[in-house]
């Protein structure tokens, strides 16, 4: 019989190293989830299980030497489904660490910079983040007011930042800045006098994960801080890009789990003396769910196809973040109300994923930034302004 999840038999377009992959990071998340609920209702991060994450592999994952996986693109894809088929908190901590820190030090930075960096934030011992979204600056970076200016040797950093993930356990920032030169990075150690991070608190969403807002007094950091490769807001771009691309797989595992559990009740859950699953319009609910997951998988496989091939262009990128999250988000909507009232219940996961997608939805650009983007593919112009 076809899998509910899989009707397409795409697990026949995986090889044995990506299936496996698959496998071991959905164990994982197998024995983590009767701690979900719990973590979502306390607002916590199980820092605990971070060593368990860079055991698998998964931070840094798609980078090369410096002690990184050096794993596939669909490779990572498929683990992002499985972490966020836990919680979507867990694979904004693996995005955060390896596709935005990771990426801005291994893309951007200098030999000294890997070699100092890469190796302990793979391991899981050294904890990053990265600040660009301001309060006054989210959808328009270049209109960020954080600003670094040379003294001597130095560099002294001033300025604001704002949902920035992981940022009061990290021990790095990367920190975007405006200069005389423009738009530089900068790694920027946490404990620097000045340097102060404050978690977000109380939140309706990603409860189990960690946002904060940033500030930054006349904080001093060395030349040799700054990331020689990254000039303008290219260099954000481009770690911003590696982390919509996960975020195009990772929707994927809420909208599943939201799916299965809806499907598991319908077949469970009695009625008029017969289970709901038997109803027209319950089935008609999980035919669609299960046509919008389907059309999300085909998506995300495409993309991470054209990535290996080092063929995927941002606009592509943009397209597999706002259609898959979109169809994330209708997908548990529509898993709840199989549910009914039963489905305002921790113990049920689709409301939790509702809610968590909604920050998804507009991390990394909101659906208005990538539906611009595609439209200025599309017209040769652009709207932003």
């Amino acid at each position: 019989m076809t899998c509910p999840a899989d009707l397409l038999d795409l697990d026949d377009q995986l090889s044995d190293a990506e299936l496996r992959v698959r496998d071991e990071v959905r164990g994982l998340v197998d024995q983590l989830r009767p701690s979900i609920p719990e973590w979502y209702e306390k607002a916590y991060f199980p820092t605990e299980i971070i060593p368990e994450l860079a055991r698998l592999g998964l931070l840094g994952m798609v980078y090369d030497g410096y002690g990184c996986p050096g794993r596939s693109a669909v490779e990572y894809g498929l683990a992002a489904v499985e972490l966020e088929a836990g919680d979507s908190g867990l694979r904004t901590f693996v995005s955060v660490q390896g596709s935005l820190a990771m990426s801005a030090i291994h893309t951007h930075g200098s030999e000294e910079q890997k070699r100092q960096y890469l190796p302990g934030m793979a391991a899981g011992t050294i904890i990053g983040c990265f600040g660009l979204t301001e309060p006054n600056a989210g959808s328009d970076p270049a209109g960020m007011t954080t600003f670094a200016r040379r003294d001597g040797d130095d560099w002294v950093i001033n300025g604001a930042k704002r949902w920035i993930g992981l940022a009061s356990i990290a021990h790095l920032a990367i920190i975007w800045a405006q200069t005389e030169d423009g738009v530089r990075g900068f790694i920027v150690p946490t404990d620097a006098p000045g340097f102060t991070a404050t978690p977000i608190t109380p939140k309706l969403s990603l409860r189990a994960s960690i946002q904060c807002d940033l500030e930054l007094a006349d904080v001093r950091v060395p030349a040799a801080a700054r990331l020689p490769g990254a000039a303008g807001l290219r260099g954000p771009f481009a770690c911003l890009n590696d982390a919509r691309y996960g975020i195009a797989w990772g929707v994927l595992g809420a909208a599943r789990d939201s799916y299965l559990s809806a499907l598991r009740y319908s077949r469970e859950r009695l009625q008029f003396g017969r289970p709901i699953a038997s109803f027209q319009l319950t089935q008609e609910k999980l035919a669609r769910m299960a046509i919008g997951l389907t059309q999300g998988q085909l998506l995300a496989l495409r993309l991470g196809r054209l990535k290996e091939a080092g063929r995927l262009e941002p606009q592509q990128i943009s397209l597999g973040k706002l259609a898959n999250t979109r169809t994330a988000i209708e997908i548990a909507r529509e898993a709840r109300t199989v549910l009914g009232g039963n489905g305002v219940a921790a113990e049920h996961s689709p409301l939790r994923h509702a809610n968590n997608l909604e920050s998804v939805r507009t991390y990394e650009g909101t659906d208005e930034i990538h539906t611009l983007v595609l439209g200025r593919h599309l017209t040769g112009i652009a709207a932003f302004r």
